[in-house]
């Protein structure tokens, strides 16, 4: 059973129900809708085809919602895009938008010329072209281009180290997020989040709009987001590293630091971790990987990821499939050369170790100690389930829960199988419940012994209290 896992986006490439149906049967964890693409009436037909094919084939597969977030990119240009040569002067216009040429351009946020400075510099469609800036009047940022080529309609514009005054969340990104709400979405994935308020903010319109319930995913994507990750953590349900933007506002060869770093953070705090952008991206176009690439997501899951994700290859490249099938291939085989003591060992901090948590690391530990075949965790909540996912124990963690929104919403923490049961007040029903679930698994035989862990009172959330070991 693959515990990593798997988010591939959704797009031209994928979104028909042939391919959509291989993604579930392949392991698909949840499907992530760009919002910064499309129109609310085809991401609805997306969203719906999503619910039909889950419920057809008993998949606890989520929707994630990725909103586009405060990203300032090119207006429109002549011939949809021109030449620059390096050396040339190219003007950025922070007013009312232009039809851009090889002299000038505008771009999405007026207020740029108010953060920048001379001497400063201005990337453009992820760091591809390259500008020097020279001086900045009436609202108009001139510049000499450093590294030249081919500037397009609506691309990136990025401004290593310095803090973009921009809202944390446009007035497009509030009406997506009260679609996911409107549309039974579960996780809100929340691009070039900066601090803590971020999130908060998000939140906010989710609690009004009934959407409590619905998980936020903070995308780590630039300086200020690295600089303010522990607070970030903090108020986060997950954090994506998004190694596209980051890539481009901080210097390439920090990426990989940065990346472990935050898996490391992320695995201490117990929150679920994504390793995402341009895992497979020769995949675009190849229908094999670089052996680069598969390497690339071995040495994530060692770091300690949740998931992996599927950007381009899958939304928008010419394997989607065989994109899906080496990365649960690579998940597979990397899963089984992982050394689980250790990756529960390392993930204790004894400076925040509760009892909730001491109950469920003992579970883990005693899995291991019995040989039992699976952990069943027994949460109203989700908890109870994400706590033992914290630990890395080798049994997969069977989540039994009578909410669908918690069951989905635990589809993405490692090792995790979120499985829907009938509602449980006792532990007499717990624990009939979790064997009567437990028998329905292929791994799991007559006479196997399982640990079931749960809260009691079942109404108390994070209260994990209770452990106990059962012959199926």
């Amino acid at each position: 059973m693959q515990k990593t896992k798997m988010i591939f986006t959704i797009g031209p490439a994928s979104d028909s129900e042939e391919v959509l149906r291989e993604f579930i049967k392949i392991g698909m964890s949840a499907a992530r809708l760009n919002f910064s693409h499309g129109t609310h009436e085809t991401h609805k037909e997306k969203i719906d085809l999503i619910k039909r094919l889950r419920e057809e084939m008993g998949s606890s597969t989520a929707i994630i919602l990725d909103i586009k977030g405060p990203k300032i990119r090119t207006h429109n240009f002549e011939n949809d895009g021109v030449v620059l040569k390096e050396g040339d002067d190219f003007a950025f216009i922070c007013d009312d938008e232009i039809l851009g040429n090889n002299k000038r351009c505008s771009v999405t946020y007026k207020e740029l010329y108010k953060d920048v400075q001379p001497g400063g510099t201005i990337l453009v469609d992820d760091g591809l072209l390259v500008f020097k800036i020279k001086d900045v009047c009436d609202k108009t940022i001139n510049c000499t281009v450093e590294v030249g080529g081919m500037i397009k309609n609506h691309k990136g514009v990025n401004v290593p180290n310095v803090s973009i005054n921009l809202p944390s969340i446009t007035e497009k990104d509030k009406e997506d997020i009260i679609f996911g709400c409107e549309n039974g979405v579960d996780f809100i994935a929340a691009s070039f989040i900066r601090k803590a308020s971020d999130i908060l903010d998000v939140k906010k319109i989710l609690k009004e709009h009934n959407g409590e319930h619905i998980k936020v995913i903070a995308k780590i994507e630039s300086n200020e987001g690295v600089n303010n990750i522990d607070s970030i953590i903090e108020v986060t349900d997950a954090v994506m590293v998004a190694r596209g933007d980051m890539g481009v506002e901080i210097p390439i060869e920090q990426v990989p630091i940065i990346q472990k770093k935050i898996i490391k953070k992320c695995n201490l705090a117990g929150k679920v971790v994504i390793t995402a952008t341009q895992m497979l991206d020769s995949m675009i176009r190849n229908s094999m990987p670089t052996r680069a690439e598969a390497c690339d997501i071995c040495n994530a899951i060692f770091d300690g990821t949740d998931g992996i994700m599927l950007s381009g290859e899958s939304a928008s490249g010419n394997f989607p499939i065989e994109a899906a099938k080496i990365m649960s291939k690579i998940a597979m085989e990397t899963e089984a050369n992982l050394d689980y003591s250790h990756l529960s060992n390392s993930n204790i901090d004894p400076r925040s170790l509760s009892f909730a948590d001491a109950i469920s690391y003992s579970a883990c530990r005693t899995a291991t100690a019995v040989g039992a075949e699976a952990i069943v965790a027994a949460t109203q909540s989700g908890a109870t389930a994400r706590l033992l996912s914290k630990y890395r124990p080798k049994a997969p963690i069977i989540a039994i829960t009578p909410n669908d929104y918690v069951m989905r919403g635990l589809a993405l923490n490692f090792g995790v199988i979120p499985v829907h049961c009938k509602m449980f007040n006792t532990t007499d029903e717990i624990l009939v419940e979790a064997k009567r679930i437990a028998k329905n698994f292929d791994f799991i035989n007559s006479g196997d012994e399982i640990i079931v862990a749960a809260g009691m009172p079942t109404t108390h959330t994070g209260g994990t209290n209770m452990l106990k070991i059962e012959k199926v």
